[in-house]
């Protein structure tokens, strides 16, 4: 009569197994696991966006060999983080903006924006999102001395967002395709007010800023 194998001690034992060699896997390649930040993507040579970056994504950004992150909450940022940007030799560059929530009203006919801000709260067409914040924040992008550099917000979706399609103003991306990249991240959430602010801001000043990037020179 042919042996049964007893299931839980069976089960045991490939479970040990299975163990023993993933652990041998990574003793043998030293591999090690990078887990990108929400909405991680390049941007342009030695720039990337992402969401909000934690202690699981480390290792991740580490291999990245950043030099600085720009940071478009106007939160502290957490102690923790800190404590990886100072380890790794990284710049914090913190430009704080608020996240502004936005509703249609159809008893007017016409679409109106709330913008919640800590002292004050009003309807207007569009959010006031402050010009001078995405400008300095530019400024910072384009410098190569602050490269490779990571820009991040909460998720990765919005005020990123508005900050990377004023920067693709500046390479002369035409407003569709600026568009288009911007509704690739923030899906469903996307924002008309984010779309019109970056429409509408104005990149002249920033023509004489110092051009890291390739496609600007042209």
């Amino acid at each position: 009569m042919p042996m049964k194998l007893d299931a839980p001690n069976g089960g045991a034992a490939a479970a040990a197994v299975a163990a023993n060699g993933a652990e041998g896997e990574r003793e043998r390649d030293g591999d090690e696991l990078f887990v990108p930040p929400l909405n991680f993507a390049m941007v342009d040579g030695g720039l990337f966006r992402s969401g909000f970056p934690d202690g699981a994504n480390f290792s991740f950004l580490q291999s990245l060999g950043l030099r600085s992150v720009i940071c478009l909450c106007p939160e502290p940022y957490p102690e923790a983080n800190s404590e990886f940007l100072a380890a790794n030799g990284i710049r914090l560059f913190q430009f704080g903006i608020e996240n502004c929530k936005e509703f249609e009203s159809m008893s007017s006919g016409c679409i109106h924006i709330r913008s919640v801000h800590k002292t004050r709260e009003y309807e207007e067409p569009f959010i006031n999102i402050p010009d001078e914040a995405i400008r300095e924040a530019l400024k910072v992008l384009l410098d190569v001395r602050n490269h490779p550099v990571l820009i991040h917000c909460k998720r990765g979706k919005h005020r990123t967002g508005c900050l990377a399609g004023c920067l693709r103003k500046l390479q002369r991306w035409c407003l569709s395709s600026i568009f288009d990249e911007y509704q690739r991240f923030a899906g469903t959430k996307a924002r008309v007010s984010d779309q019109r602010f970056i429409e509408l801001f104005d990149i002249s000043s920033l023509k004489h800023s110092p051009m890291s990037f390739s496609c600007l020179k042209r």
